[in-house]
């Protein structure tokens, strides 16, 4: 199968991205553990600008993390695997099983209760660990299933942004939101224009991010909207959105998700942490990731299968699609983003974490072993 320079390029940095997401997730758990916890945890609350320094990663950094994704995603769509229908549809109909499943297992353990609100937590699959798992593999791994499993990951992180935008906004203030859609809408304009000025879209970009952030729906929605806005052109190496879809790669894989990782696996691990695991949410997370993610999205992939809607590529099975099914399963990033929005109980989101850290190590384990197993 032929693949494209810039995915490979991508899936290079996203290998190395998810080796340095499992140290420092290690790291993290290891120091918050330890008689150092409490100057570790004064790091992350430490204020800045009125607000914590946790706080800015959050909402201000993983902003920067979703234009990456944003013009990830809209490279997919215009000239990459997402472009063409037919290919399209086979990681569409798995990420939508894999997005489905998970929630409906969660909504079984979880309908009618305070931590109902955590529909979402399963839903997602983080790209980074996914694709470093998958590169642990070894040169077995046929190229298709990479663009399986990364255009998979692509869409879930699309469907969880959707969800994000849709069930988690608990107060919105119409005033600053219609502010921050209009300067949306005339950075659409200046597309339409062929205004090519980077700056431009960066420099107004943060004030859509302002007010975005004091509208009640969450400021990490404005990466995506502005990846879209920023001229895609032809998508070549000389556009601006090639160019800063490149500068973006290294300070998100290598800074931003390092320190989103240190600052929201810092968890302490109770002498009571096997009771936990009893927990209605605690259940939802761990089967739906587990559980869930692997079984929608092999269920969905063949049923796209088998009404004609998609077609399996040669050098892959529906046993290596279920490899890549339970890679599915490793939450992570946004798994934890969207803990931190659906609960207000420290303890619970601190158990959340955990939970997911915990299904997000099986998937990969049970992934790794699958695909060592069939990919030969």
């Amino acid at each position: 199968m032929r693949v494209t320079k810039a995915f490979m390029s991508f899936f290079e940095s996203e290998k190395a991205g998810g080796l340095i997401l499992l140290l420092c997730t290690a790291f993290s758990l290891v120091i918050s553990n330890t008689s150092f916890s409490e100057s570790y945890f004064a790091i992350w609350h430490h204020p800045i600008a009125n607000h914590s320094f946790e706080h800015w990663i959050n909402d201000g950094l993983m902003a920067i993390f979703f234009l990456m994704i944003g013009l990830e995603l809209e490279r997919e769509v215009y000239k990459g695997e997402l472009s063409k229908f037919k290919d399209a549809i086979l990681p569409i109909s798995g990420a939508l099983g894999g997005m489905l499943f998970p929630a409906l297992i969660f909504l079984l353990f979880n309908f009618g209760t305070k931590t109902q609100s955590g529909i979402g937590i399963p839903m997602a699959t983080d790209i980074a660990f996914a694709l470093g798992v998958l590169s642990l593999v070894g040169n077995k791994v046929p190229n298709s299933l990479k663009v399986f499993l990364t255009a998979l990951a692509v869409i879930d992180d699309l469907g969880a942004i959707i969800v994000i935008a849709l069930f988690y906004t608990k107060t919105l203030y119409f005033v600053n939101l219609v502010i921050s859609l209009s300067i949306f809408a005339g950075l659409l304009v200046l597309n339409r224009m062929k205004v090519n000025n980077l700056w431009i879209y960066l420099v107004a970009g943060v004030f859509m991010w302002y007010f975005m952030l004091n509208s009640g729906v969450h400021a990490t929605i404005t990466g995506v909207l502005l990846a879209f806005a920023i001229p895609f052109q032809d998508g070549s190496e000389k556009t601006i959105s090639y160019k800063l879809q490149h500068f973006l790669h290294k300070p998100v894989v290598f800074i931003i998700l390092p320190l989103f990782a240190l600052c929201n696996t810092a968890i302490v691990i109770g002498s009571d942490w096997l009771h936990n695991f009893t927990e209605d949410y605690s259940m939802g997370i761990i089967f739906g990731l587990i559980i869930g993610k692997p079984l929608g999205i092999i269920v969905f992939s063949y049923l796209a299968i088998l009404f004609g809607l998609a077609k399996l590529p040669k050098e892959l099975s529906m046993k290596k699609l279920l490899g890549a099914g339970f890679l599915g399963g490793i939450g992570f990033t946004m798994s934890i983003f969207i803990t931190l929005l659906a609960f207000e109980d420290d303890e619970i989101i601190n158990n959340a974490k955990f939970m997911i850290l915990v299904a997000s190590m099986l998937s990969g384990i049970v992934g790794f072993l699958w695909l060592k197993r069939f990919c030969k």
